[in-house]
């Protein structure tokens, strides 16, 4: 099929035949964008032909020091230059790249140390300590090089090999390693591991250079962005945006800590005009004191996913100059693989109405085959009806290659020939998607499916609210009914009943919380509520 009857001779070669890499990306920025601005870190300035350089010594050095193609070199970095530098210099060397969540304990970075078979860590000086317990009981640690982050006042303990010193030992001439397949491994990034240990993703180059041409045309770019870095590098490798900018000429301004003064900062002195982020960051620049703000000239385009928002956050983001758009994938699915598409027939929409519109989850981006809402069991689509629930399944280029030396969970994640995600939604006629909870969210409160993405977003039109979590409590009645964890805005008050009773107005009365608890709700490093943890204090009350 699609072959002419008679193709001899039209073979594949070295003119026209090449593997897709996002490598290839900062290789082509490197001389067309040579002078123009590529990192921006506090003082820090470097153009592309010298990012482009500091890879190369990166890849050079490492080369010298025993890595070899199929190796790990680990990181263990906020979002800073280094961080940036070694999604190019390590896979540029060969070698396959695992970023670590930098808020991990002692004992998981230890066991993804030993299962990656990490060579050499990447480590900033204020994570010497953890990497150095972490290494302490491996038989075959890896070498930890310090990144001393002299922007933000770190200077070089001296206990290690610094790494300005580890680039001086590269050669700036240095000849790339790049995959002769693109099927090759690029990246090992390990999964959150709420239950049992985490989970080894591993990708593939083809896949990450899709999803770096894909990106922008959701996100509307046009070249030369200026993208401010609060998506963690070590999740997702950043929704693989460090890749993509050198595509468009990017600028990526480094922000270590994540604040509303910072984010504010950024976007007026720096002139960031976009950024990824989970609905909690939204919050945080909602509810950003009076003295953290700062005025800015343009709309900023924001790409938010972690958890589906609240269409209360999405209401109340939009005036301050911020145009939102949902996105949604997993660690397996190289971050993003679906956005909600923003058409014309939504534009006369105002208010609630536009603002639910924005929650939806969407529809899948031009790199993926496929996404769709299916029964787990028969694997048939469910209806389009906006109400009949089945779990989301992926299928494309944009879903990883499987998990690390587990391969009973790679066959059951891709069963049935689709990517198993665990997250159940519903789809509207027009094949929008709307993430309903995931599998082990759904609350079954007398044989009745309660979404708690649903509640949440009803609590957060309250005003008191600041974030809200609903997870499912024991009743001997009912088998386990909604309970609302409430985090509140500052100076805000509001009772218990008053929440129960705004609920009661507003849903149906199986769904209505029937506790509410105030606390500081527990988050990961990239803004998502841990609900599993909350589920273990609220039983514990």
């Amino acid at each position: 099929m699609g072959w002419l009857p008679d193709e001899t001779g039209l073979e594949k070669c070295a003119a026209n035949h090449v593997a897709l890499t996002p490598l290839s990306h900062l290789r082509r920025a490197a001389d067309v964008f040579a002078t123009r601005e590529a990192i921006v870190h506090g003082q820090t300035r470097r153009n592309y032909a010298e990012h482009a350089r500091r890879v190369t010594q990166l890849a050079s050095a490492l080369a010298a020091r025993g890595v070899r193609p199929g190796d790990v070199v680990a990181t263990l970095l906020p979002n800073i230059p280094a961080q940036a530098e070694a999604h190019f210099g390590v896979p540029a060397c060969g070698a396959v790249l695992n970023t670590i969540n930098t808020r991990l304990d002692v004992d998981t970075v230890s066991y993804i140390f030993e299962h990656g078979g990490a060579r050499v860590v990447l480590v900033d000086t204020e994570l010497l300590a953890l990497a150095q317990d972490a290494c302490a009981t491996l038989a075959a640690p890896p070498e930890i090089v310090e990144v001393a982050d002299r922007e933000n006042g770190f200077t070089p303990s001296g206990a290690h090999l610094e790494y300005e010193a580890l680039l001086a030992s590269g050669d700036p001439d240095f000849d790339w390693i790049l995959p002769a397949d693109e099927w090759e491994s690029l990246a090992l990034n390990y999964t959150s591991g709420t239950t049992g240990r985490p989970k080894g993703v591993v990708y593939h180059h083809r896949g990450a250079y899709l999803s770096t041409l894909s990106q922008p045309i959701s996100w509307r770019m046009t070249l030369f962005p200026r993208y401010l870095t609060i998506v963690p590098m070590f999740h997702c490798n950043a929704w693989c945006h460090p890749w993509m900018l050198p595509a468009l000429g990017g600028v990526m301004i480094c922000l270590r800590d994540v604040t509303a003064r910072g984010v504010y900062h950024a976007i007026s002195a720096e002139g960031a005009t976009h950024f990824g982020g989970a609905p909690i960051v939204l919050q945080t620049i909602i509810n950003a004191k009076d003295e953290d703000r700062r005025a800015f000239d343009h709309v900023v385009e924001v790409f938010t996913a972690g958890a589906p928002p609240p269409a209360a956050t999405l209401a109340a983001i939009e005036p301050l100059g911020f145009n939102v758009t949902q996105v949604y994938g997993l660690t397996e699915t190289y971050g993003p693989d679906a956005e909600c598409l923003w058409q014309a027939e939504l534009d006369a929409l105002r208010g609630d109405a536009r603002a639910e519109a924005k929650a939806r989850t969407g529809v899948a981006m031009p790199f993926m085959d496929a996404l769709a809402v299916m029964d787990s069991a028969t694997m048939e689509p469910v209806a389009r009806d906006a109400t009949s629930l089945g779990e989301i399944m992926h299928r494309g280029n944009g879903v990883m290659k499987g998990y690390y030396k587990n391969p009973e969970a790679t066959r059951e994640a891709f069963r049935g020939g689709w990517f198993h995600s665990g997250d159940i939604a519903y789809q509207h006629p027009d094949g929008y998607i709307k993430i309903a909870d995931r599998a082990k969210d759904i609350i079954i409160s007398g044989g009745e499916n309660v979404s708690s993405v649903e509640v949440e977003g009803v609590l957060m039109k309250h005003p008191a609210v600041g974030l809200a979590a609903v997870v499912a409590l024991p009743d001997e009645k009912w088998g386990e009914v909604p309970c609302a964890c409430i985090e509140l805005k500052p100076e805000a008050e509001v009772s218990e009943a008053e929440l129960i009773a705004f609920c009661r107005a507003r849903l149906a009365g199986f769904k209505t919380p029937k506790r509410v608890v105030f606390l500081e709700l527990p988050k990961t490093s990239t803004g998502k509520i841990q609900k599993f943890e909350l589920r273990a204090q609220v039983r514990a009350m």
